[in-house]
C-alpha cells in the first residue's frame, strides 16, 4: 500500500472536474499536493502542457525537496470528421492529450527515483479513458492523441519499475466532467450519462493507494 501521507503529489489540471477532486482525496489522505492549471490562479500554478513546462519539476524540488508522485488529468477533445480537423486541433490535441504529458513524465522521473532510492513509493498516473481501449469514429484524432499517451505509458511503466516508480493508465468510460462542452473543435455527439466523477476520482486514488499497475475501463462502473 502506497503511503501518501506527506508525500509532495503533483496534479495537472488541478482545475478541472477529475483533477480538482483527485487533488482534494490526495490532501485528504494527507499528501501534499501541487496543483496546476492551463492559467494558474491563486495557490495554483500555471503549466501550459502547449507550452515549456520544463521549469516545473525543479520549481517544486525547490519548493518542497522532493516529488513522490504525479497525475495528469488535463485533457482537450474536438469532435468531427478527420477531412473537418483543422491543423490548429490536430496539433493541440497532440500537444496538451500526448506529447506535453510525454515530456513532462521524462522529466519528473529523476526526481521521482530519487524518492523511490528514499525509501518511499514514488507513482505516475495519466488518465486516457476508454477512448484508447476503443478509437471511436468522429473522435479520431481524440482517439489517437490519447492511444499515444497510453502506449507510452505502457512502455515507460517497464522501464521505470527498475527505479522503483510506479507508472499506471486509467482509463474511466465518458464521465460527467463538462469536457464535451468545451471542445475545441466539432460538437459533441448526445451522450449516454456519464459515469460520477466523485466515483471515477475515488478509484484512481484507491488504485494510487492500493499499489494498482492499470486501470482499465472494467474498474469503472456507474453506480
Amino acid at each position: 500500500m502506497t503511503q501518501l501521507s506527506n508525500a509532495v503529489v503533483l496534479v495537472i489540471g488541478a482545475n478541472g472536474a477529475l483533477g480538482s477532486r483527485i487533488a482534494a482525496l490526495l490532501e485528504s489522505a494527507g499528501a501534499i499536493v501541487v496543483r496546476t492549471s492551463r492559467l494558474g490562479a491563486p495557490g495554483v500554478l500555471a503549466a501550459d502542457l502547449e507550452g515549456d513546462t520544463s521549469g516545473l519539476i525543479p520549481h517544486v524540488l525547490a519548493t518542497h525537496g522532493r516529488l513522490d508522485g504525479v497525475v495528469v488529468a488535463a485533457g482537450v477533445v474536438a469532435f468531427g470528421p478527420v477531412t473537418e480537423l483543422s491543423n490548429s486541433a490536430l496539433t493541440t490535441l497532440g500537444e496538451v492529450n500526448a506529447w506535453g504529458p510525454i515530456r513532462l513524465i521524462r522529466d519528473a522521473l529523476p526526481a521521482l527515483a530519487a524518492s523511490a532510492a528514499a525509501g518511499h513509493e514514488p507513482f505516475v498516473v495519466t488518465i486516457s479513458g476508454v477512448i484508447s481501449e476503443s478509437p471511436t469514429a468522429g473522435l479520431a484524432a481524440y482517439s489517437a492523441s490519447k492511444t499515444a499517451l497510453a502506449g507510452f505509458v505502457t512502455a515507460a511503466a517497464r522501464e521505470a519499475r527498475r527505479t522503483g516508480i510506479r507508472i499506471f493508465d486509467a482509463r474511466p468510460g465518458h464521465t460527467e466532467t463538462g469536457l464535451s462542452s468545451r471542445a475545441i473543435e466539432g460538437v459533441a455527439p448526445t451522450f449516454p450519462q456519464g459515469l460520477n466523477p466523485d466515483d471515477v476520482a475515488e478509484r484512481i486514488v484507491r488504485a494510487i493507494r492500493d499499489g494498482e499497475k492499470d486501470l482499465p475501463s472494467s474498474e469503472f462502473v456507474a453506480r
